[in-house]
């Protein structure tokens, strides 16, 4: 068998996957513009062009973005993160509602068998903190909050590769949510998939967690139509 040479990544490979570490490792936070191009030259040891063909490659997988006049930001902690913005940015998607469907119903199940007194525990904080926020009308708050608990409700499930499939769902569904604040009727303390989903984790009923998961997702699609 005849092997072929072993060749050293290029020096602008390594810098992109030093640039990509600090970003999944969460160093570099999602929203977030990383150190100015000279400091990383000085930090990295590298030249201007080395660094900026790195950027540009996690800019083009959708890890970075580049603000003209302002810096470089953090868009997303994953390559499949930043493809499902890219494809679902700026617009509800029926598509992503039905994947995330699937993947909170089966956690739902499982949460409902696994979950452990602190995950309740957890979830229970998280609820508390949505409604404090519905009530002071702080929205970004809320949506944190409404967040952390459906987060949270997968990791419960105890299944790592759905906790990860379910974390790059999060950013462009977070974004698109940005809309429901105005909508004239929107409750955002409604307990149907929520506090209703908490008492059947808490029962460790899985059918009633899967419906209660379902029934999140149906009010969720039918508030998307209403903000289209």
């Amino acid at each position: 068998m005849t092997l072929e040479p072993v060749r050293r990544p290029t020096l602008s490979a390594e810098v992109l996957d030093t640039l990509r570490r600090q970003i999944t490792a969460g160093e570099w936070p999602v929203g977030t513009r990383i150190p100015p191009e000279p400091e990383l030259m000085r930090r990295l040891q590298v030249a201007r062009g080395t660094l900026r063909e790195a950027v540009r490659a996690l800019a083009h997988a959708g890890l970075l973005e580049v603000r003209q006049g302002d810096g470089t930001y953090v868009r997303a902690a994953s390559e499949l993160s930043g493809a499902v913005q890219r494809l679902y940015a700026d617009r509800a998607s029926t598509e992503l509602l039905e994947v995330r469907a699937a993947l909170e119903g089966k956690a739902a199940r499982l949460a409902a068998t696994r979950a452990t007194d602190e995950d309740l525990a957890a979830l229970t904080a998280a609820l508390e903190r949505r409604a404090e926020a519905w009530a002071a009308r702080d929205f970004e708050g809320w949506v944190t909050a409404d967040w952390e608990f459906h987060t949270r409700v997968v990791d419960a499930s105890g299944n790592a590769l759905l906790a990860e499939l379910y974390s790059n769902l999060a950013e462009p569904l977070r974004t698109s949510m940005s809309a429901f604040w105005e909508l004239p009727g929107f409750d955002g303390a409604d307990p149907a998939g929520h506090e209703d989903l908490m008492a059947a984790l808490c029962g460790h009923d899985p059918a009633e967690a899967a419906r209660q998961a379902d029934a999140n997702i149906d009010a969720t699609a039918e508030w998307h139509g209403s903000a289209d």
